[in-house]
């Protein structure tokens, strides 16, 4: 089963993302900031992540570089969900290593386009 890490500082995010992806028939992971979502790759590596950008502890953007980093970070899809919209924030989280970015707030629909605009559904 194709697995998703649900990184957003947001529980209220996490639940949402959460439960759509689960229709998707994803096995989800969360984790509360990039840290968490780092340790948590470094016991199973996931499939795909939503990633938030504001967290605390460690940044979305922080934790991209160092996911890369990785023993086989350069295989999940990264799919940055922020409210940073500016074509800055855009071109660091793609040279970083995102493979799409989705606006906040989001829905099933805008979801499941991106997840298949990247191959994974």
């Amino acid at each position: 089963m194709k697995s998703c890490l649900i990184v957003d500082d947001s529980k209220v995010i996490r639940m949402v993302a959460r439960k759509i992806l689960q229709e998707l028939s994803f096995e989800t992971i969360e984790a509360a900031d990039g840290q968490q979502a780092l340790d948590a790759c470094i016991s199973a590596m996931p499939t795909a992540v939503l990633l938030d950008w504001n967290m605390p502890v460690m940044s979305g953007i922080e934790y991209l570089r160092e996911l890369r980093k990785l023993p086989g970070g350069d295989e999940p899809v990264v799919i940055f969900c922020t409210t940073e919209n500016d074509i800055e924030h855009i071109q660091e989280a793609i040279e970083a290593g995102a493979n799409e970015y989705i606006m906040k707030p989001f829905d099933s629909e805008i979801i499941q386009a991106k997840f298949s605009q990247v191959g994974l559904l």
